[in-house]
């Protein structure tokens, strides 16, 4: 995809051009290994966030907001320096003029398709590299009105400044209560059950019950994942990026859903909300893949069973290994000796989505619970960390990211579900409509996230084109799942 011509300029309306001094007698900071392997070529991962806003945007309060907080934490004013004689990475406190990452284009608010425009925009700069002689984030103000928001935010990063959780926990620390300008939002907190007054040996037979089952999943979820390391691979289906895929543009989309509709099936079946993001997942991409099979074969129709028989295909599911879990403060997040440590604590492991047309829909969000449970009692993510931080060690970072890429290439699609503010909330003073997060960078035709915001949940997309020619139908398949979920409930209540 072409540049779209677009000259980044400062909120006063001057063009970049102040060089980043470094202070030399700044304490560096070591690279964590995470930092390390995402500014590796295989692995050079960048975060995008749009940020829908109900009101027009001020650049002039946007950036007094930036220098009061953003500017206050270390990782958005240092920039990652290589010792040449140790050979390794750290982060460099540096002096950071805001306004050269503040890019405000001059539009038209009166353009057509501004939706069109966005999607352009957004997808031009997943071909744009950070500098990386400055801080590695931006802020893009596109003062246009879209079909959702009367103005659009952008922040773009480095993924080695930290994790979904991490910079989740950052927005939020900028933003305040729609309802409350002085209170920032309520944290979303991870339930915890009840426990039950059993007896001890019932409590000594399920721990040792409950260790068994961690000890046999994980041995055999390593074992499966050191296979997908030599030689296991998915099925090359239609949705399978190919050799490069990580270097080629991506058009960035998504769509909306109800989570009230998403609780109502929730309750309905006992389950998690992640339980039915994963059966979305696994019912969206099975009617997709229906169809661009019967487009395939010349049968077209999305009713009749197009798919091939034992379709392996498998998404890289990123699981948070922070001790403690769910969103955190940002100060909390900041304290040395916090259970909820800032930066890219972060596993994944690799999980089976079966592909298939089952006659009752609800057998996708059985199957879901039923693997997710399964690797809930595995220690796979904290595998697939360690085991990266071990190869780096011994072999270096190269060889890790190498490592790292091939598991990653093996499978399919990468999925996260983060969770977001509980009500509405303003950023710097502008309230969001949505907030819309996604990666690019990594060795996947098509990368989702979903992000909770009040009452809705937006299903993110970053997809290659050349692979996904049809990103909006994907979407709709989603979207259809979880309708195709509520009706199945609703009918099954009726019984």
């Amino acid at each position: 995809m072409g540049s779209l011509g677009l000259t980044p300029i400062t909120t006063s309306g001057q063009k970049n051009s102040t060089v980043v001094v470094i202070e030399q007698e700044q304490e560096q900071e070591p690279a964590s290994p995470a930092t390390r392997l995402f500014h590796t070529k295989n692995l050079n991962c960048h975060i995008i966030a749009i940020l829908g806003c109900t009101t027009k945007i001020n650049p002039d309060v946007i950036k007094k907001g930036l220098e009061s907080t953003l500017l206050n934490h270390p990782r958005f004013s240092s920039i990652p320096v290589l010792d040449e004689k140790k050979g390794v990475r750290k982060w460099k406190k540096t002096k950071v003029n805001v306004e050269e990452h503040i890019v405000c284009p001059d539009l038209d608010p009166d353009m057509d398709s501004p939706d069109e425009f966005l999607e352009n925009y957004t997808s031009n700069q997943t071909t744009i590299p950070l500098d990386m002689t400055k801080p590695l984030w931006e802020v893009h103000i596109l003062n246009i009105k879209t079909s959702e928001a009367n103005a659009i935010g952008l922040l773009k990063l480095h993924h080695s400044i930290g994790d979904g959780m991490s910079i989740v926990s950052l927005i939020l620390a900028c933003t305040r209560k729609a309802s409350d300008p002085e209170a920032l939002p309520t944290l979303p907190s991870s339930t915890k059950k009840e426990k039950n007054d059993v007896g001890l040996l019932r409590r000594f037979c399920y721990y040792v019950w409950f260790l068994c089952m961690v000890f046999w999943y994980t041995i055999g979820d390593v074992v499966l994942f050191l296979a997908t390391m030599l030689f296991l691979k998915d099925t090359e289906t239609p949705m399978k990026g190919g050799v490069g895929v990580e270097h080629s543009p991506k058009r960035l989309v998504h769509t909306t859903v109800s989570l009230d509709d998403m609780k109502i099936v929730k309750n309905a079946l006992n389950l998690t909300i992640n339980d039915v993001v994963m059966g979305m997942a696994q019912a969206g991409f099975s009617r997709y893949l229906n169809r661009r099979y019967g487009n395939k074969n010349g049968k077209g129709s999305s009713k009749t069973n197009n798919l091939p028989k034992n379709i392996r295909l498998r998404g890289s599911i990123v699981f948070n290994i922070r001790p403690s879990t769910g969103i955190k403060a940002l100060a909390e997040m900041m304290e040395k000796k916090s259970k909820a440590r800032w930066g890219n604590k972060i596993g994944y492991v690799l999980t089976r989505l079966p592909i298939s047309l089952p006659d009752n829909p609800l057998d996708y969000i059985r199957q879901a619970k039923t693997i997710i449970d399964r690797k809930k009692l595995s220690l796979e993510s904290r595998f697939s960390f360690s085991a990266a931080k071990l190869t780096q060690d011994i072999f270096g970072t190269k060889v890790a990211a190498k490592v790292t890429r091939r598991v990653l290439s093996s499978t399919t699609v990468l999925i996260s579900n983060v969770v977001g503010p509980q009500e509405e909330i303003t950023f710097y003073g502008h309230k969001l409509a949505y907030v819309a997060p996604t990666t690019f960078g990594l060795p996947y035709a098509v990368t989702i996230h979903f992000q909770s915001y009040c009452n809705k949940m937006t299903i993110s997309m970053a997809v290659d084109p050349q692979v996904i020619p049809d990103p909006y139908q994907l979407c709709d398949d989603l979207q259809d799942s979880l309708q195709m979920f509520k009706e199945a409930v609703t009918k099954q209540d009726m019984v």
